[in-house]
């Protein structure tokens, strides 16, 4: 099979004193479990990689690599870079432009949850929020300016919450070119 290039998103990793690892560390796990070219990008648990396994099992196979080193079980959400190609070129118009007043996120979402079944527990503030269905994620947007009544991190209390991670848009962006310059 012929090696492919992936983005792991970590859940969790060096927010707020919890799952702490260095990206030294995680780089290691990755390259010890045969990972090819891995990268990581900031220290929030965003890894980029190439691999010849099979997609489907690379989830399952991320996360227990880093169970055992980690204080929670950790939650691994990947895309091919396809996949995050099309997450970015084929963003929702409206979320791409507002740039100079909004915070933009990408929801990335583990099957089985679905796009249109996130879109069920986000909660949008008129006014405020903005949310838009995509290609496994859904896209999020704030006005700064009314930052703290968002509803966004309602999402954090909703039993689908395991099955997602939460990316801005700057960071979803930057690994689409890491993946883009891999050699």
């Amino acid at each position: 099979m012929r090696s492919a290039r992936y983005v792991a998103w970590l859940r969790g990793i060096n927010v707020g004193g919890r799952n702490k690892i260095s990206m030294a560390d995680l780089r290691g796990i990755f390259d010890d479990a045969g990972f090819a070219n891995v990268s990581t990008y900031i220290q929030s648990g965003n890894v980029a990689f190439e691999s010849a396994a099979a997609p489907a099992t690379l989830e399952s196979e991320i996360e227990a690599l880093l169970t055992e080193r980690l204080e929670s079980p950790p939650v691994a959400v990947v895309r091919s870079h396809r996949q995050l190609r099309s997450v970015v070129v084929d963003a929702p118009a409206e979320f791409v432009e507002r740039t100079a007043d909004h915070h933009r996120d990408v929801v990335f979402l583990k099957a089985p949850l679905t796009a249109e079944r996130a879109m069920g527990v986000v909660q949008l503030r008129d006014g405020v929020d903005d949310a838009w269905a995509g290609p496994g994620v859904v896209y999020f947007s704030r006005l700064i300016a009314e930052k703290a009544k968002s509803r966004m991190s309602r999402i954090v209390g909703t039993p689908e919450y395991r099955l997602m991670t939460i990316r801005n848009w700057a960071t979803t962006s930057a690994m689409l070119r890491v993946l883009d310059g891999m050699p």
